[in-house]
């Protein structure tokens, strides 16, 4: 019986997820501002970011403005606090040559 109750209870989230994504990627975001980091120039490849309603957020390329990504409010709070903790930390990526170039 308790499988039956935390079973459905999955159900309910997974479809209520699902439904706040449906809603999220049906707003009309043409006329949102988009914003970059301070200090990025109009020219060079940066991340933008665009606030909407009920403080979720979209995000794309420069490179590629028609692809956009929308986070919940949850999702963009997840993902920002998990960048603040460091998860997203790149290794830096190895030179050509070897560690001993310079």
């Amino acid at each position: 019986m308790a499988e039956e109750v935390n079973g459905a209870g999955a159900g309910d989230v997974r479809a209520r997820k699902e439904r706040e994504r449906d809603e999220l990627y049906a707003l009309d975001i043409s006329g949102v501002a988009w914003e970059c980091a301070p200090g990025t120039e109009q020219h060079e490849e940066r991340v933008e970011i665009a606030h909407l309603p009920g403080g979720a957020v979209a995000m794309r390329s420069s490179l590629d403005p028609g692809t956009v990504l929308r986070y919940t409010e949850a999702e963009w709070r997840a993902f920002v606090l998990g960048a603040r903790d460091g998860e997203f930390d790149l290794e830096p990526a190895p030179r050509p040559g070897g560690p001993a170039a310079g």
